[in-house]
């Protein structure tokens, strides 16, 4: 038995095609069960969850509590069997996913943590320059197609597509309600979070390539304003889960650590030179970078001021 956890804030528009998916599913070893956690929803999502309930081994939960992981920590509570399996309310299965995941855990029993492929499905078809200058994983949770089956860092295990023993849980383990996804000002990194955490504690993670999840992308999100913004948030989760515990007593300058503010201005000048050179490519590859970095001392400065 295995179940598959939701959350969903607002996601009428994208679970009608993603449960159309999930009632061509093919059953797994020992069965399953969906649980969907409506997180303060304003639009349709619980009628939308609603019509499925008759063609799916469907649970409804509502979390009003704001932010994905205290959604996830909700529905921790309606989980059944050995295995959780980790989406978003934008993934759209593939028939074999579920059966994929069951055989790489009951196939390699030393493995605690489980990715799946996580592939496009643009909204519209994309522009070149998304192709070739933006970061897919970082950006939009996408895996590489070179990633081979086998031992993998959780580093590149994605919400969408991402597998736990339930044993984890009962061992006391739950989300971080303070990062990821909460309105449209957060840090990003939420499973990266849980993830390097349980690396630090020993377990370990297997990348399961035929278990595979179309993400939605869609057409707001295929603008170089919101990947920027994206860089920023992005920043933001990488001071949280890389940073943050490994400074002990930093020198600040601005409310951040000095080596920070070096970067930046270095990294400043990248934009400034690739302006100045009329390299569109170059460009924006360092305003991403230069977003990142800016979003990582955004979050050190909010961090420290905290503890003064």
């Amino acid at each position: 038995m295995l179940t598959v956890l939701m959350a969903t804030h607002n996601g009428a528009r994208t679970l009608p095609v993603v449960l159309d998916a999930y009632c061509r599913l093919e059953p797994p070893r020992g069965g399953w069960k969906l649980v969907i956690v409506d997180n303060g929803s304003t639009d349709n999502t619980k009628a939308t969850i609603g019509s499925f309930a008759q063609k799916l081994p469907l649970t409804y939960a509502f979390e009003g509590q704001k932010g994905k992981n205290a959604a996830l920590n909700a529905g921790l509570t309606c989980m059944e069997g050995d295995l959780a399996v980790l989406t978003d309310d934008d993934a759209v299965p593939w028939p074999g996913w579920l059966v994929q995941l069951r055989i790489a855990a009951d196939t390699h029993p030393s493995y605690s943590m489980f990715a799946g492929a996580i592939v496009p499905r643009w909204e519209v078809d994309p522009d070149a320059w998304i192709l070739n200058w933006v970061p897919l994983h970082t950006t939009y949770a996408l895996t590489d197609p070179s990633w081979e089956e086998g031992p993998i860092t959780p580093r590149r295990i994605c919400g969408p597509n991402s597998a736990y023993r339930t044993a984890i849980f009962s061992a006391g383990y739950k989300f971080d309600p303070s990062i990821g996804p909460s309105g449209s000002n957060y840090a990003m990194g939420s499973e990266l979070e849980f993830n390097v955490r349980l690396m630090k504690a020993g377990y370990t993670s297997w990348h399961c390539k035929r278990a595979v999840v179309e993400h939605i992308i869609r057409r707001p999100q295929m603008d170089k304003n919101w990947v920027l913004r994206r860089a920023f948030r992005s920043g933001r989760g990488d001071f949280r889960v890389e940073i943050k515990g490994e400074l002990i007593s930093p020198n600040l300058f601005f409310g951040m650590p000095q080596y920070f503010l070096r970067e930046i201005v270095a990294q400043a000048l990248q934009v400034a030179k690739a302006a100045m050179k009329g390299n569109r490519r170059k460009l924006f590859v360092e305003r991403w970078k230069l977003n990142f970095l800016l979003g990582r001392a955004s979050e050190a400065r909010a961090t420290y001021q905290t503890m003064i």
